[in-house]
């Protein structure tokens, strides 16, 4: 890892000093919310949270794959009519790639998702273990392509973890073809990593396609530790310049803790800082 946690975060600016109101500066004309930031409510009550969603102003839904499957109990075609009603679009999934990932490909396809994701892989043990989960990626790209999708990973800190004195994100990257394999940048984890964001998404132009805008406590040395959008140390919108101008097309917030309020309110939250974003 690039550094250590108590170095990156002792010399990150306070939030506050980020948001500028300068009219000639531009803003997010959409956002997304990816629902693990309200899996919870979302268990209990799937139609009543993406209601409230759509209300605090989120258009776009990244999902995953729980208990009740992507689609939350509905069809695809259930759930894409619901997001019709609701004025929202489900962009992507995060998925289990191991098991029957054809299908989901496809009902993905016929309701016009962009995406599939993979949302974890482990700490491998060898190049040559990262060389096959590339061949992996490679494999449901190519899958994706034919239904009509793309393929992407989202990463996380541990995949900054030197591998022959190589990070195996870059394994990921040089093993994959860009044509068919994109990237989702997880800007937290790469912070959380000691890594440098910006210098990621320029190093790798056009590979993230999306990204997960997630803050950071500031002066966490914990790694979990995400907060309200604006509350934390993360430069957003000097990082989302950069991502715009790098190819990243699709911006989504996540929150995984929630000190001193719930998973819903900070949704709401999140949304009014992204509503004033600019950068």
């Amino acid at each position: 890892m690039g550094g250590s946690l108590a170095t990156v975060f002792a010399m990150a600016p306070l939030a506050d000093k980020f948001m500028s109101f300068d009219p000639n500066l531009a803003k997010l004309d959409k956002f997304g919310i990816q629902l693990w930031t309200v899996k919870t409510a979302l268990g209990k009550d799937p139609k009543g949270v993406l209601k409230q969603l759509s209300d605090d102003g989120y258009k776009q839904i990244e999902s995953f794959e729980g208990k009740q499957g992507i689609f939350w109990g509905m069809s695809n075609l259930e759930f894409k009519k619901y997001m019709d009603e609701l004025g929202m679009t489900i962009i992507s999934s995060h998925c289990d790639i191991n098991k029957d990932f054809e299908k989901k490909a496809g009902e993905a396809a016929a309701i016009g998702m962009k995406y599939l994701l993979s949302p974890f892989i482990a700490v491998q043990k060898t190049l040559d273990d990262y060389k096959k989960i590339a061949d992996q990626f490679n494999k449901c790209g190519e899958i994706c392509k034919k239904a009509g999708i793309r393929f992407a990973y989202h990463n996380h800190d541990h995949d900054f973890k030197m591998v022959d004195d190589v990070p195996a994100l870059d394994i990921y990257m040089k093993n994959t073809d860009a044509s068919i394999v994109d990237f989702e940048m997880d800007i937290y984890w790469v912070v959380t990593a000691g890594q440098d964001p910006e210098a990621w998404l320029k190093k790798y132009k056009n590979r993230f396609r999306l990204c997960h805008i997630k803050d950071r406590t500031k002066g966490a040395t914990e790694k979990d530790a995400s907060c309200i959008l604006g509350e934390g140390s993360i430069d957003f919108p000097k990082i989302i310049k950069t991502a715009k101008a790098n190819g990243v097309h699709y911006y989504i917030v996540e929150q995984e803790k929630y000190e001193n309020t719930t998973e819903m309110d900070s949704a709401k939250a999140d949304a009014e800082y992204l509503k004033k974003f600019k950068f």
